[in-house]
């Protein structure tokens, strides 16, 4: 019985893929005639308001960037006034007040810490404390999200540039896009990457008379979050420029590397998947296929087969799957039916 169950369950799930096969148009879904009206609808509740989507707790903040702005001038506002106020218990290289509270915020918040502007009491060594561990909270949590929404952004206008001379339509670059997310994520960090490396060494070269050689090794030091201390930004000009350029570098140094082990992972992904679509079938994987064990292999066997050799599912989603399904069975005829959601949907109420 469990058998023919599972045989009647996996039947809908064939048909519907050979004929979206077979047919040389895709067909929009329609409401069955049969189908209560209260049903068709899935997504909403019987007030006819949409289920709202599961969110990650900074999924709304990742998709909204004043409210990363508001939480980043607020963590600068508030270390600068804090900052400011110990002023006279941080030494080292000063400038101005106000610039150098900001700077060294930032210079805490990125973990660079060149050292050369150091707390020097129990308060301001308390206070740095605290703010080195929510400025790293706030670039991992926030900060980074929002830069990888903004490189999402401009994927569209690095694909649009490659094809330059080629005429192709919206619709090809956004297929090409979600093709090659990964790979076009990370050529557009790495671009940035070159370019703020380029920018802040001539920046030191020019503005705080470093040789070429030593800016450099400033910008790889600082970059890195290395902050040996020894080449810094000491003037006005340089500490306001600093400002912006480490937190931007620092962010898109971490989402290059993020990016560059996604291709990795990728690439091995790829890898596995062309391996299992091209290896032969053999009469030991003709048996693990074999799901209800009647002798041969249906599509749906197959499919869950090869998608469990890719690594995509695994017998655990397949069992949560099936527990899902038999809890929407209701009359246990191996199909979900109509009148099966509306039980289901009884109970719940």
């Amino acid at each position: 019985m469990a058998i023919d169950d599972e045989n009647a369950a996996k039947q809908p799930l064939l048909t519907s893929s050979l004929d979206q096969k077979r047919s040389s148009k895709r067909r929009r879904l329609r409401r069955s005639r049969s189908m209560p009206v209260d049903l068709t609808p899935l997504d909403k509740t019987t007030n006819n308001e949409f289920i709202p989507r599961a969110l990650s707790p900074f999924a709304k903040v990742r998709y909204n960037l004043k409210r990363v702005g508001l939480f980043l001038i607020v963590y600068l506002g508030v270390g600068t006034l804090c900052f400011y106020l110990v002023k006279d218990h941080i030494r080292g290289e000063k400038t101005n007040g106000v610039l150098d509270a900001v700077y060294f915020c930032v210079v805490t918040m990125t973990t660079v810490g060149y050292g050369d502007l150091v707390p020097d009491s129990i308060a301001s060594k308390l206070l740095a404390c605290a703010f080195v561990f929510t400025g790293m909270a706030l670039i991992g949590l926030i900060l980074s999200n929002s830069a990888d929404y903004l490189v999402e952004k401009q994927e569209f206008l690095l694909v649009k540039a490659l094809h330059i001379r080629q005429k192709i339509g919206t619709t090809e670059i956004v297929k090409e896009v979600e093709a090659n997310k990964v790979k076009y994520k990370f050529l557009v960090t790495l671009i940035l990457l070159v370019v703020l490396i380029l920018v802040g060494t001539v920046f030191l070269s020019r503005v705080e008379d470093l040789d070429i050689i030593d800016a450099f090794y400033c910008v790889c030091s600082t970059i890195t979050t290395l902050g040996y201390g020894d080449k810094s930004f000491s003037t006005r000009i340089g500490r306001v420029f600093a400002i912006f350029w480490i937190l931007t570098s620092t962010i898109c140094l971490a989402q290059f590397f993020l990016y560059l082990a996604e291709l990795s992972t990728e690439s091995r992904q790829q890898a596995l998947v062309k391996w299992v679509l091209t290896r032969k079938m053999t009469s030991v994987d003709l048996e693990a296929a074999d799901l209800d064990e009647n002798g041969t292999v249906s599509a749906a066997e197959f499919i869950v087969f090869k998608l469990k050799e890719m690594g995509k599912i695994s017998q655990e989603d397949i069992e949560l799957v099936m527990e899902e399904f038999e809890e929407l069975d209701i009359d246990q005829s191996g199909t979900i039916s109509a009148s099966d959601l509306m039980l289901a949907q009884s109970s719940l109420t």
